[in-house]
């Protein structure tokens, strides 16, 4: 058989009412602070990706750019 609740008080219909809506708030704000979160992970490993590429860059042209060295202005003579 089902047993029939009593009524519930007024005061505990608000109660609960307030706990619910702070429960829906921290949830909202805990999924905000995730999505932040991950947002400033993707930044983080695409600038990562940025700067190694062209570290990587720099240092391809800096290995096929020949070392000139300056002449000498006086040669000795003998």
């Amino acid at each position: 058989m089902r047993k029939i609740s009593p009524p519930m008080s007024s005061a505990r219909r608000n109660a609960e009412a307030l706990l619910n809506q702070s429960k829906k708030r921290e949830a909202s704000f805990k999924w905000e602070q995730e999505r932040e979160y991950e947002a400033m992970l993707s930044k983080t490993a695409r600038l990562r990706e940025l700067r190694l590429a062209k570290e990587a860059a720099d240092k391809e042209a800096a290995a096929s750019t020949p070392v000139l060295r300056p002449k000498a202005r006086h040669q000795i003579k003998k």
